[in-house]
């Protein structure tokens, strides 16, 4: 039986390695029926080690053909291996060469990691362990050294070779054998490595540096694939740009290059000069992509180029440290859509991310902090607590200094850091440094995890024109953190007057207020504002300040004072989010709502339709009903997903019965016939007639003819794929024919059939899961490829709560049973899919028993991978 230490990391133990690598020199000799990899690494002790220390080489499935040092073949007394590694005994106290070579077979890699074949094509995914199943390697993120790598293969397979760096030279090798000869002058920890030979079609441009260098841009693809690259090299130039003007960074190689590849565990890596992307992260066209799909595109290779800088020239020191480059590295990409496209409008959907993904992980059974203090599979912590939650930390950070101080701090980091493997504490050190603040106690949010509470609740005195707000924050237990400390939490405020305008004040006292912001670090705080002429409302947590859960004394009617008349749009959003969200739950508990609550919840919204200052971006957002799982957090515990639905559905027939006529006006107002263009402008018109569409689906019976006939005559695959969405939603009489439709139509092109099963997976009806099960059982469906299954799956793990959750238990052992199967293919996406079972705290007891049973299960089958049984074991724990 394993154990509960079985595997166990913990970042106290961290300790430099006795021994470092100087230089790696690779030689891939890459054949169909087998792949040698000869490597030879510079070694050198570091200054300290005693004489005779072994010397411990990663390895994961590996098998030692030969070894030598400093040219001569050493002796078996020598050296120990095994497909775990290769260790040697009683290694010289200099430096010297160690030779190796390892044979490999990549076709049979299914787990993704390491060299494996996608397509036909060679290619590699190293980050975080998947360099030892390349070669024997110290492989840990804080060993950085230069690369040069050889490749030799057949040219009518393999035309195309490309690895890190610069290239150096290629000619032929006779026999039908090319070579090609790369080297990356920057040091770099092997999960950095890429390396990919292949028979690619590509697209080919330049960028000019604001130094002046010319940089060679290329994206290689599926041959045919050409013509659907165009966008990904646009927005790339854009991120190229954008990072000189935003932090002055510009780009060190001399090329840049993109291999779009169809079995990939990620959606992209970023590996030096030469990344890595899952393909539908860079195919795009109007014909057969939806403008999500373009804006996924635009940010991805957005955050893939700019970890050049924060990832790649500046690294972390060992995983625990994983938020160090990805949460900052999503901050900028964030903040490079904003200014690319609707600031407001992407700020909601990066908090609606956090609330739907993150939060439930903050709560549940596999809580953990941003700098998590122990791991046993390091796959299984590239979480949204890392990604997006490590973004909203770097953004308070910047909220707290302001953008002229981040600036500094940054500028600082890239100035002391450049070239090294670095800390959490080393980050927040240039930023004290650089503006004199002592970051101590926001250091927390760092090494705390759980989502805090913040209680809020006011009161007016009109004899004395004075206004009282009190704050108070708390955060739960987590799993191994039972106390928790006050966090600095940064809160953008105004106070609203009656007439909907901006109330100022003559002083204030109880607390830390500058300007905006309240400097909130302490369990509670009560802040008194003077001079306030009448009650005002308070708009809090303005864009977001802080991810942070907030209950307070403002009732329906306030909210919807603030969505008519909050300057901050996203406070206006959120406004009516919560008064939805309010009245679905208090209908799923069973306490019925007023027609005035209705009437008011509908006026907001149609107001907010019809104020013409308002991007139709923003209006879509802002008419969108809180989704079943989005109220079942807010209820938070004994959570009845049929009730939560069949509230959900009341409240939109009770909202759009009475103005579906209006409603369908205005989204027959917004058909267009001008050429498809994913630019902001009409993907926003676009967003707000399909958010239309929905409501009319939904709430009347206007709906679902008009989603027929929409799928029936869309011109691009935005409209065709939401009416087809929408449609299976709500199963709508004639949701089934129009799936079985697109299937026919577009089964060939698997980017598209993802959005036929991620559609499918989505349906409401009692029989969704007997269909998954036939997809799955298809002899023609993919079942190795993480797009399919991820596509179908995770949908359903994550949206379907009725059907997941299902009161049998046969959602939760769907599940299970699929994810044995994928387990023994790919550990990866069994044990992502597997996350989904994190909203089994909040159910209802009967469902959460049959949840826990299908775990159960899962558990007493033999032979789990160390990912599924990480996550499996945490879950049941909970």
């Amino acid at each position: 039986m394993r154990t509960e230490s079985e595997h166990t990391i913990y970042l106290k133990d961290y300790a430099p390695t006795p021994y470092r690598i100087v230089s790696a020199d690779l030689d891939f000799r890459i054949r169909e029926e087998a792949t040698r990899v000869r490597a030879q690494l510079t070694i050198e002790p570091r200054p300290g080690t005693e004489p005779g220390t072994p010397l411990v080489l990663d390895g994961d499935e590996l098998k030692l053909d030969s070894i030598a040092m400093d040219g001569a073949p050493m002796v078996l007394s020598a050296y120990t291996s095994d497909a775990n590694g290769l260790t040697l005994v009683e290694p010289p106290p200099r430096r010297f060469v160690l030779e190796t070579e390892v044979t490999l077979k990549p076709e049979a890699n299914t787990r993704l990691m390491g060299l494996y074949r996608s397509g036909g094509t060679w290619c590699t995914q190293c980050e975080p362990e998947g360099f030892r199943r390349i070669t024997y390697y110290l492989d840990r993120p804080d060993i950085l050294a230069p690369f040069k790598v050889r490749m030799t293969a057949p040219r009518s397979l393999a035309p195309i070779l490309l690895a890190n760096g610069n290239l150096l030279e290629q000619g032929d090798a006779g026999e039908d054998m090319h070579y090609a000869v790369w080297e990356d002058p920057f040091p770099k920890p092997a999960y950095l490595f890429a390396l990919v030979a292949g028979d690619l079609g590509s697209i080919t441009d330049s960028f000019t540096t604001m130094s002046g260098r010319e940089i060679a841009l290329a994206i290689y693809c599926a041959h045919g694939k050409e013509d659907e690259c165009h966008y990904a090299m646009d927005s790339l130039k854009r991120s190229m740009a954008w990072d000189e003007r935003r932090f002055g960074r510009e780009y060190d190689l001399d090329v840049f290059n993109i291999v779009a590849v169809s079995d990939f565990n990620f959606g992209a890596m970023e590996n030096k000069g030469l990344n890595i992307f899952n393909d539908r992260l860079v195919f795009a066209k109007p014909e057969t992509a939806t403008d999500a799909n373009y804006h996924g595109i635009e940010r991805v290779i957005a955050h893939e180029y700019f970890h050049n800088w924060t990832g790649n020239r500046i690294t972390c020191r060992d995983w625990f440290q994983l938020c160090l480059k990805e949460g900052l590295t999503v901050y900028r990409d964030q903040e490079f859509t904003s200014d690319e496209r609707s600031r407001p409008v992407q700020r909601i959907h990066d908090v609606q991310n956090l609330r739907t993904n993150q939060f439930p992980e903050d709560g549940g059974p596999l809580a953990h902090p941003p700098r998590p203090d122990n791991y046993r599979e390091i796959n299984n912590f590239y979480t949204t607590t890392v990604y997006e939650k490590g973004a909203e930390v770097v953004r308070m950070l910047a909220t707290l200094l302001g953008e002229a101080g981040f600036r500094k701090g940054m500028d600082l980091y890239f100035e002391r850091h450049d070239g090294e493997a670095t800390t959490i504490e080393a980050f927040l050190k240039v930023f004290e440094d650089a503006n004199g603040v002592d970051l101590a106690q926001f250091g927390i949010w760092y090494t705390q995890a759980g989502t805090p509470q913040v209680d809020v609740t006011d009161s007016y005195d009109a004899a004395s024109q004075t206004y009282t707000l009190t704050l108070a924050q708390k955060v739960d237990p987590t799993p191994g953190q039972a106390e928790k400390q006050p966090l600095l939490i940064p809160v953008r405020f105004g106070l609203i007057g009656p007439n909907g305008s901006p109330m100022g004040w003559t002083g204030v006292s109880g607390g830390e207020v500058r300007d905006d912001l309240i400097l909130f670090d302490r369990a509670s705080v009560t802040l008194t504002f003077t001079g306030i002429a009448s009650r005002p409302v308070p708009s809090l947590f303005r864009g977001f300040s802080a991810p942070v859960k907030v209950t307070s004394n403002l009732g329906q009617e306030q909210l919807l004072f603030l969505a008519r008349h909050d300057s901050d749009p996203f406070n206006r959003w959120d406004a009516l989010q919560t008064a939805s969200t309010a009245l679905i739950a208090d209908a799923a508990r069973g306490k019925d709502w007023s027609g005035t609550d209705i009437d008011a919840l509908r006026q907001a919204l149609l107001d907010t339709l019809d104020d013409p200052g308002l991007d139709p971006a923003f209006k879509a957002q802002a008419i969108a009903i809180p989704a079943a799982t989005v109220v079942a957090r807010h209820i938070g515990h004994d959570v009845d997903p049929d009730a939560v639905a069949a509230a959900r559905k009341r409240l939109m027939t009770a909202m759009v019965g009475p103005v579906a006529e209006r409603l369908e006006a205005k989204y027959r107002a917004l058909s267009s016939s001008e050429p498809y263009s994913p630019d902001a402008g009409q993907a926003g018109r676009r967003s707000l007639r399909n958010g239309l569409l929905g409501l009319l689906v939904a709430g009347s019976d206007r709906g679902a003819p008009l989603a027929t006939a929409q799928y029936t005559g869309a011109a691009n695959m935005t409209d065709r794929y939401a009416a087809m969405a929408i449609a299976a939603h709500y199963w709508t009489g004639d949701a089934q024919a129009i799936l079985g439709d697109f299937r026919t139509i577009h089964a060939g092109d698997p980017l598209v059939f993802d959005k036929w099963l991620t559609a499918s997976a989505q349906a409401p009806d009692d029989r969704v899961v007997e269909r998954m099960r036939a997809i799955l059982a298809a002899p023609d469906f993919p079942r190795t490829n993480p797009n399919r299954l991820r596509s179908l799956l995770g949908p359903f793990v994550m949206s379907n709560m009725v059907q997941f959750a299902r009161k049998d238990g046969a959602g939760f052992r769907f599940i299970t049973e699929a994810v044995a199967e994928i387990d023994r293919v790919n550990p990866q996406v069994a044990s992502r899919i597997l996350t989904g079972f994190r909203i089994l705290p909040i159910l209802e007891p009967a469902r959460r028993d049959k949840g826990r049973e299908a775990l159960a299960a899962l558990r007493d089958r033999e032979g789990l991978s160390r990912n599924v049984a990480d996550i499996l074991d945490r879950l049941l724990a909970g």
